[in-house]
């Protein structure tokens, strides 16, 4: 999850699930072994946040805990990657709690078993998994195992610039989007482009595929689970839009525009500059923009939706942090109370979600009039609750589809090397299917 540090690629978190599943096959499973919840012990949390601020923020949600639970101690050690958390599992020395930012090796976690199978501590519990939108209980399960819980959350919005805007309401339609684009475009006269009414390739920072090709309503995967590039028409509409907005901007212009971009969490990114009248970005931009463009005077809305979907309008990617308990924990059932605790208590989430600019994964804490952020967060409250709101399915091996599809978008799609677009897409169906038989998918 973008908090201050950047994001990690989608090839490598693809390549870390992949490790993953490879390597927690070994140790014996303690599901629900170990001291009750009730007695005086310390368990032992993992989580991938370093920056002091964050650190703070974690130790700030568990305060709560140790109100209510002062029979356990809980030791926080941050700046922990996935690769850790796998090497501990396989290791048999794992922590009692651990979390992740990236959903995608969701799949693979409940398959082999690397992080408990938590539905019994839930039914033991009485928990209320409708508490969580459904989209975000899809991505915490696999094929009915449930190893992770959400913690907090991301979804993902339109941000416009009013002073760029020029007046005009933000779009709800791609046809509309596509229109205004190149209204509010603006060009040096041998084609530069000065400022990008809205750049749609897949190099532009969040304007990956998973995040914008659902908005014309792609099913990634068949019901049987396998690829669906070739079987879905939305994925050839959202390939052709792509495509025409980048060949009216020129591909050369586009590229030139790219490598004039700065980093994505930095002040130089070209939002903040100016330099973009409209972009798809996640919640946390809010947060960065307070720091680093405090004057800018923006809005935010939903991601537009493809013409035909109008009523689906409202709707966005969404997807989070995770957090469950690995195979081997030696205080499962204190570990569950703490994992329950930190995912459902309101003024936790709350706290969290406050200090890092990030979603609350409950329909409760998405109402705490606590909530501190800016009034434009509140588009991303509402897109996260939205029921057209949907996320990338869990596999065996994680994002690997994705990544495909986003390689395939940006090294043979947009530069225009392809002349059989459907045949291109069966191609790709069919190396999607070979690498998730390999995974036993």
């Amino acid at each position: 999850m973008p908090t201050t540090t950047t994001r990690p690629l989608a090839a490598v978190a693809a390549a870390t699930g992949l490790v993953l599943a490879a390597a927690c096959t070994a140790g014996s499973d303690q599901s629900g072994k170990g001291p009750a919840s009730g007695e005086k012990q310390t368990i032992e949390v993992w989580h991938g946040w370093s920056a002091p601020h964050e650190v703070k923020a974690f130790q700030d949600a568990v305060a709560g805990f140790n109100q209510t639970h002062p029979n356990i101690t809980v030791k926080l050690v941050n700046g922990q990657t996935d690769d850790r958390i796998t090497n501990a599992i396989r290791g048999g020395n794992p922590p009692d709690v651990v979390s992740s930012f990236t959903t995608d090796s969701v799949g693979q976690w409940c398959k082999s078993g690397a992080w408990q199978n938590l539905s019994p501590y839930i039914a033991k519990s009485g928990l209320d998994l409708n508490q969580f939108p459904k989209a975000v209980r899809n991505y915490t399960e696999y094929k009915g195992i449930r190893c992770a819980m959400p913690l907090l959350a991301d979804a993902y919005g339109l941000y416009y610039n009013k002073r760029l805007m020029k007046g005009e309401q933000p779009p709800k339609t791609m046809g509309e989007l596509t229109a205004l684009a190149k209204k509010l475009t603006v060009r040096s006269p041998d084609g530069t482009i000065k400022v990008a009414g809205f750049m749609p390739s897949v190099q532009y920072y969040e304007h990956q595929v998973q995040h914008l090709a659902p908005q014309f309503g792609v099913r990634w995967l068949t019901d049987d689970g396998r690829a669906n590039f070739s079987g879905d028409p939305a994925f050839q509409a959202y390939l052709k839009w792509n495509k025409s907005l980048i060949d009216w901007y020129g591909y050369a212009n586009v590229k030139k525009f790219l490598r004039s971009m700065g980093q994505e969490f930095e002040s130089s990114n070209p939002f903040e500059k100016g330099r973009t009248a409209m972009a798809v970005d996640g919640e946390w931009r809010t947060k960065f923009i307070q720091k680093e463009a405090p004057g800018l005077d923006y809005g935010t809305a939903p991601v537009p939706v493809s013409d035909d979907r109008a009523s689906a309008y409202g709707g966005g990617f969404v997807t989070g942090t995770v957090i469950g308990i690995p195979r081997g924990a030696r205080h499962a059932p204190a570990a569950w109370e703490f994992v329950r605790y930190l995912t459902t208590d309101t003024g936790a989430l709350v706290t969290f979600a406050n200090a890092l600019g990030n979603v609350p994964s409950t329909i409760p804490a998405l109402s705490s009039p606590k909530l501190t952020l800016p009034p434009q967060f509140r588009t991303f409250l509402d897109v996260f609750r939205n029921p057209n709101s949907s996320t990338t399915p869990p596999t065996p091996n994680g994002n690997d589809y994705v990544v495909r599809f986003e390689k395939f978008t940006q090294e043979e799609w947009e530069p225009g090397k392809v002349s059989d677009l459907g045949q291109a897409l069966k191609r790709l169906d069919g190396e999607v299917d070979d690498s998730l038989k390999l995974a036993g998918g």
